[in-house]
């Protein structure tokens, strides 16, 4: 049934074998920046391209400050700390979501609320959320609380989901009416743009994802962005063990956390952030590629949002419904062809069954229909 888009799938990576959905390239100066790596000895948290790659990822997105971590997800749990979020908050964020941008404000004992999905995005709808807000929220002493709950609602995290940009300027209207802070799950997004502006620049932080299938990679890896210099400051402090410098001396003022990257991942995000530039030209381009195959067929290919930019990290078509997402998937796997469904979304995980909901009849739409196809950097 689907014959044509698996022989053009496999064309495209010049391959008869199989075909993962993202693997990473190495062609630059990774081997000779981790050989370096090792030759210094400092290979841990401490050594000169943990400092680099922050200098360089902050210079590539435009923000002030970058603090790297051993992953996203710990990115995304010290960027809702320095949002002041605490146990017993209320975080809103979208059901349509990998797992870690709700375990993240799980950790500190937070709540997730869930409203719905734009269906040009993909992402938090500004609409949806101002919609929920006025009927699910009032304003108590410049506070934003939950009518049901009684719950302090204190922070939104909209997710860039596949790297396409959400619409975040009208985002950010909704919440600075309601008093919310505003933490940008951009782990998919590096390379993204939004009129012009770097994704996870415009709340309050942000934070990436260098996981072995993301555009670039340090094998693991995270990184907090921020404009405010005080919290870069207490988020490296934080993610440091809040050891306060001195000579031999160890002394720690505040309960933290051993999140710093690794000198040697470092080594390779830097190598991989040289790189970054031509992957996203060479991930547009077989975007434009798998475009134009799907144009004349029923299954639609996913394009970026008007007035944005996207890294296209996964590329991915939209079918008519389950019984055909679940045909696509079978036929192509059993070809050699790793397709994925988008996530189950958070509210039917056992673990989220609780968390308040809005109506989020997009979400579900994507969910029965969502399909991603290969993605990797054609070399």
């Amino acid at each position: 049934m689907y014959k044509d888009t698996i022989n053009f799938i496999k064309e495209l990576y010049n391959t008869n074998d199989f075909i993962p959905l993202h693997e990473p390239r190495f062609i630059g100066n990774e081997k000779k920046y981790l050989n370096e790596c090792i030759d210094s000895t400092f290979v841990s948290s401490v050594g000169k391209f943990v400092n680099q790659f922050e200098e360089d990822v902050a210079k590539f997105t435009g923000a002030k400050y970058a603090i790297a971590t051993v992953n996203g997800t710990a990115a995304l749990h010290t960027a809702l700390l320095m949002a002041g979020v605490e146990r017993d908050d209320e975080v809103i964020t979208q059901p349509l979501t990998f797992i870690a941008t709700c375990n993240a404000l799980s950790y500190i004992g937070a709540y997730p609320v869930f409203v719905d999905v734009d269906k040009e995005t993909l992402g938090l709808s500004p609409e949806k959320l101002e919609h929920f807000l006025a009927n699910n929220s009032e304003l108590v002493n410049g506070k934003c609380i939950n009518k049901t709950t009684k719950r302090k609602i204190k922070a939104v995290v909209p997710m860039h989901t596949f790297g396409f940009p959400i619409h975040i300027k009208e985002l950010i209207a909704v919440c600075e009416k309601y008093y919310l802070e505003i933490v940008e799950d951009a782990a998919e997004s590096l390379g993204s743009y939004y009129k012009g502006q770097h994704t996870g620049t415009f709340g309050l932080l942000g934070a990436f994802s260098f996981n072995g299938n993301k555009t670039i990679t340090t094998g693991g890896g995270g990184m907090i962005i921020t404009n405010d210099e005080e919290l870069a400051k207490k988020a490296k402090h934080l993610t440091t063990t809040a050891k306060i410098p001195h000579r031999w001396d160890f002394d720690h003022d505040m309960i933290a956390y051993n999140y710093r990257l690794p000198n040697l991942n470092a080594a390779l995000g830097c190598a991989q952030l040289e790189s970054l530039p031509n992957f996203i030209n060479k991930k547009r381009e077989l975007a434009a590629l798998y475009k134009s195959h799907f144009y004349s067929k029923s299954l639609q290919f996913i394009e970026e949002p008007k007035e944005t930019k996207s890294n296209y990290w996964l590329n991915a078509i939209l079918v008519s419904n389950l019984k055909e997402r679940n045909a696509f998937l079978k036929e192509t796997n059993d070809n050699g062809i790793m397709t994925r469904p988008i996530w189950k979304l958070m509210n039917k995980l056992s673990i989220y069954r609780f968390a308040q909901i809005g109506n989020i009849e997009n979400a579900q739409w994507f969910e029965d229909r969502i399909i991603n196809i290969p993605s990797s950097v054609r070399v």
